[in-house]
């Protein structure tokens, strides 16, 4: 082992401690890329492997009725390798002890074999026999929510008759990861549950013998997607087709798509913001130990050393604490993100894991951490490397020292000795100053960016379900009803006003752009549902014309006045140019409006219906759960309390877990910014704070002296740190955004007390480890000149 190695080694053990918090903040933004990358990477093949293993379909269609024989032409289209005919349905289920109404899609499976697309993963039980009417196989969500197991049983109203459905068995499958009840924009696994049960028994059920009402398919390598959709919408729409889409546009596949993205968003922005300071740590660090050891680098030149080797030298102290976070963060990474898979794949119900992180993942985390770091030291380093020997083994000059304003202006006199010795300090080394301010206002910014998602899920909370969507219950109807409906739910106990909306399933064209969203037709004055404009202040729905959600124009890259070709996908399928006439904020999903009328008048129908935003007495709720139980044309009922409670279940579980992990990191790093700092100032003015505890200095005062500017720094970081943490917010909710949610950005009063409250501990505790140290300095061996 070199002189120089040894030297690195003792270099290492004499500032073990700022070693290890530099690492421990490298650590972090590995061990988050490792984490995030490792865990959507898992997700992603765990997915591909469950979709592969049990069949699911590429494209889907559903239809009124028709007849079993279209099958066969079905099959017959170019590409298509799989074809699976089925019945489904949509009824009302009685479930014990719950007053509430509940919903259940049944979906129809062969009881003779396996179904050839969408297959079922078994939990417990079996699957439906023949010849046994009403057996019945639960979705494992729905079953868990309520209890339920092989051999228990509950009531299901089916097409106006209620009958008992035996529970056989409790299953997943792909096509339902994500479950979402008629007008729900959360999973509620309580209220709504897909179940599987005979092709024979629910066919009869509905009077479907030799017919379908949905179709699923796959499609062979390289077969266009677009063409088979188009000659499956052909086929289908004599029989009341209500247009076919892929993969990308099928409800849980999407919802997890846009999940994942919101995922990979976090491992772009997140360890970058760490990794940044971890770069301004060593550029400290570095810069201020080769100050303090000018003398030294003078020496080793003069000996023969060269420049290059010098360089290499603090270059390897600067690979050595890489090293160590490196290492730090492939483990913390792998098991952190080991445990993050195993949460989503239990949130996701996934019926299986695979994990793994493959080497490119490790490969890249540590040639980006290395690079960072040798790019934020280069310039340090460089500087060691040309100082001339003779230059080096000279005592740095002296400053030059002058009255500062405020001394000239008599501003300090009203302080003692030791705070104007604080002040002058601080006005007399303006960079350094501002650096050491800066690095603790990252450790505020970055506690603040990782806790502003908190804020902003309660902003959409507030945004969705209090202003936008005021109603406390939406029925969805099983197909459009007259308008004259709506009669009937006013007059049902506990109903204090109904709103009539018409949703029709939709295609909009903006060139080669398209969406399928749905097309949303409610009253001028509508007040359950209402609009929002970009101030979040209501506004009235224009009489004619396109009204967007502010993400679907974006998508759709449209403004005001631009026109859209929209497409309906069911009834007539009539096709009309319409304008965008208005562009409202919306938070979740990406919903188009139109005023009723106008969507009946394009729709060719009279005034009709498919939903009915209810306000109600909560007196009577009850009463009302019950006659809506009763009512066969009824879809769906989402109650909006519940809705809330299920999007803190989903989107807020799933968004915290990585928040949560953050906000953990961001408190290590804001301590050791902290840390650093303080230990750096304690090692460049030991002698001089040696010297005044000689001169007859207090450890109190000398304490002061140091720790009283550490703690103006702390004080006046606060500002700049919310400065840097607002921008560092906005870029993650840029980053975080998705078809499925947008992030406002908000941070309240109270998060920036908690960033302050945070940072300002960081401060008192390394503090009180500071003075522990400036009271047992040695004070003969502080004052000798090291050598």
């Amino acid at each position: 082992m070199g002189a120089l190695d040894r030297k690195l080694i003792r270099d290492l053990r004499h500032i073990w401690l700022q070693a290890l918090a530099i690492a421990l903040v490298i650590g972090c933004g590995v061990a988050m890329y490792v984490m995030s990358l490792g865990t959507i990477r898992s997700l992603d093949e765990t997915r591909a492997v469950y979709y592969e293993r049990y069949r699911f379909a590429d494209i889907f269609a559903a239809v009124k009725r028709a007849p079993e024989r279209l099958g066969r032409e079905i099959a017959s289209i170019p590409g298509v390798a799989r074809v699976e005919a089925r019945v489904v349905a949509m009824v009302t289920l009685d479930v014990a002890g719950m007053a509430e109404p509940a919903r259940g899609l049944l979906n129809s499976v062969p009881e003779r074999h396996p179904p050839e697309l969408n297959g079922l993963h078994l939990r417990m039980g079996r699957s439906v026999q023949p010849g046994h009417l009403g057996e019945v196989v639960l979705n494992e969500a729905f079953a868990d929510a309520h209890g339920l197991r092989p051999g228990d049983s509950l009531h299901a109203v089916i097409n106006g008759r209620k009958r008992r459905l035996d529970v056989v068995g409790v299953a997943l499958s792909p096509e339902f990861i994500y479950s979402l009840g008629p007008g729900a924009m959360m999973p509620d696994d309580r209220r709504f549950g897909v179940m599987w049960v005979g092709r024979e028994t629910l066919a009869a059920a509905y009077d479907l013998d030799d017919s379908f009402n949905s179709v699923s398919l796959t499609m062979m390598r390289g077969a266009s997607e677009q063409a088979i959709i188009a000659a499956l919408d052909r086929i289908l729409e004599p029989y009341g087709g209500v247009g076919a889409y892929g993969r990308k546009d099928q409800t849980s596949h999407w919802y997890i798509s846009n999940e994942l993205v919101q995922l990979e968003s976090m491992a772009r922005v997140a360890p970058a913001i760490f990794l940044a300071v971890a770069a301004f740590l060593l550029h400290i660090v570095i810069s201020r130990l080769i100050a303090t050891e000018r003398e030294q680098i003078g020496l080793l030149k003069a000996f023969g050393y060269s420049g290059l080797a010098v360089g290499w030298h603090y270059t390897k102290f600067v690979l050595a604490i890489v090293g160590i976070g490196i290492f730090l963060g492939f483990a913390g990474g792998a098991w952190l993100g080991r445990g993050l898979t195993e949460l989503y794949t239990d949130f996701f119900r996934f019926p299986f894991l695979y994990y793994r992180i493959d080497f490119g993942t490790f490969l890249v985390a540590a040639l980006i951490s290395v690079v960072v770091a040798l790019a934020g030291t280069l310039g340090a380093v460089r500087r060691a490397a040309k100082l001339p020997p003779a230059v080096a083994m000279q005592p740095a000059a002296p400053p030059v020292y002058r009255r500062t304003l405020p001394e000239r202006l008599g501003l300090t006199l009203r302080f003692g000795q030791a705070t104007r010795m604080v002040l002058r300090h601080i006005m007399r080394r303006p960079l350094r100053s501002g650096l050491t301010t800066l690095g603790i206002a990252m450790s505020v910014a970055i506690l603040l960016s990782s806790m502003f998602m908190l804020d902003s899920i309660e902003m959409i909370i507030d945004v969705q379900f209090n202003r936008i969507n005021r109603q406390d219950i939406t029925v969805s109807l099983v197909e459009a009803k007259p308008i004259g409906v709506v009669r009937e739910f006013e007059s049902m106990a506990g109903v204090l006003r109904a709103e009539p909306v018409r949703a029709v399933a939709v295609r909009i064209r903006n060139r080669h752009l398209s969406r399928r969203t749905a097309l949303m037709g409610m009253l001028p004055g509508s007040d359950l549902g209402r609009l929002l404009n970009r101030d979040l202040h209501a506004v009235s729905m224009p009489p004619e014309g396109l009204v967007l959600s502010a993400k679907l124009a974006e998508v759709l890259g449209v403004g005001r006045g631009d026109r859209l070709t929209v497409e309906a996908m069911e009834g007539r399928r009539p096709t009309a140019e319409i304008p965008v006439t208005a562009v409202v904020e919306q938070y979740i999903g990406t919903a188009a409006y139109m005023e009723l009328g106008a969507l009946n008048r394009f729709m060719g129908d009279q005034p009709m219906i498919s939903l009915a935003y209810l306000q109600t007495d909560n007196l009577r709720e009850a009463d009302l759960y019950r006659e809506l139980k009763n009512v066969p044309a009824i879809a769906g009922v989402a109650i909006e309390k519940t809705a809330v409670e299920s999007f803190r279940e989903t989107l807020a579980e799933s968004m915290l877990l990585m928040t949560t992990f953050n906000i953990l990191f961001a408190g290590l790093i804001a301590f050791g910014v902290v840390y650093n700092s303080a230990r750096i100032s304690l090692s460049e003015r030991g002698r001089e704070l040696a010297s005044l505890r000689v001169l007859g200095f207090t450890r109190a005062e000398v304490s002061w002296i140091l720790l009283g500017e550490f703690a103006l720094f702390t004080v006046a970081a606060l500002i700049p740190g919310f400065v840097i943490g607002y921008g560092l917010s906005w870029s993650m909710a840029v980053g975080f955004e998705t078809e499925l949610f947008r992030i406002p950005l908000v941070i309240e009063r109270d998060t920036y007390g908690f960033s302050a409250v945070v940072v300002l501990s960081a401060a008192l505790l390394t503090g009180l480890v500071v003075r522990r140290r400036i009271d047992h300095l040695d004070l003969v061996a502080v004052l000798k000149t090291r050598e």
